[in-house]
């Protein structure tokens, strides 16, 4: 039994080793300087045992979008329990989406698609933002008992504001435009709050 359990604790590791080396190549080369061949010889193992693990590349990418996607819910939880008030839950849950965007650049590039084509499969981590955002959106508007299409409008409203905003940062960096969109961002966020209110 021990030794079963060690060869499964070898295989996790050398799964996440292998999407590791992964994303440091990302990190330094862009999505584009991505292949099986470069992982294999950053762990230094064989292709074929990059394939034992990973059929293929957007194998890989499909578990990195699914991983990006699980450490943004957990990040937008963590905002939504700094606060009582839903108000201040979903201006700390966007100002965090935002920070994400900024600390896992190449990450939310993969989740959102911006300079790069996402994954053509979804994964059901994807879910999770969505559902936060959705379940605060609703409470902060739940005196006018909106149904489930104008809350989910509301969500696409903060969402094309805020991701336009990062998508704009990212393909065009810039100190100048840095300081400007902070306080964009601030506006937006605010003013679609008091509108929904």
């Amino acid at each position: 039994m021990a030794s079963k359990d060690r060869i499964l604790r070898q295989k996790e590791e050398t799964r996440n080793n292998i999407l590791g080396a992964a994303y440091d190549i990302v990190k330094d080369e862009g999505w584009n300087g991505l292949s099986m061949r470069k992982i294999a010889d950053r762990i230094e193992y064989t292709a074929p045992i990059i394939y034992e693990y990973f059929s293929n590349k957007e194998a890989i990418l499909q578990e990195l979008t699914g991983k990006g996607f699980i450490k943004l819910t957990k990040e937008l939880q963590t905002a939504i329990d700094k606060f009582e008030k839903p108000e201040d839950q979903l201006e700390a849950m966007w100002m965090t989406y935002w920070d994400f965007a900024f600390t896992n650049t190449e990450m939310y590039q993969l989740m959102f698609g911006v300079q790069m084509t996402c994954c053509a499969q979804r994964c059901s981590a994807q879910e999770g933002p969505y559902k936060l955002f959705t379940q605060v959106i609703a409470e902060v508007m739940k005196d006018s008992n909106p149904s489930e299409d104008i809350i989910k409008q509301k969500y696409f409203t903060f969402f094309s504001v805020i991701h336009g905003l990062i998508a704009i940062n990212i393909i065009n960096k810039s100190d100048i435009l840095e300081t400007i969109n902070a306080q964009i961002l601030k506006d937006a966020i605010g003013g679609i709050i008091k509108s929904i209110q």
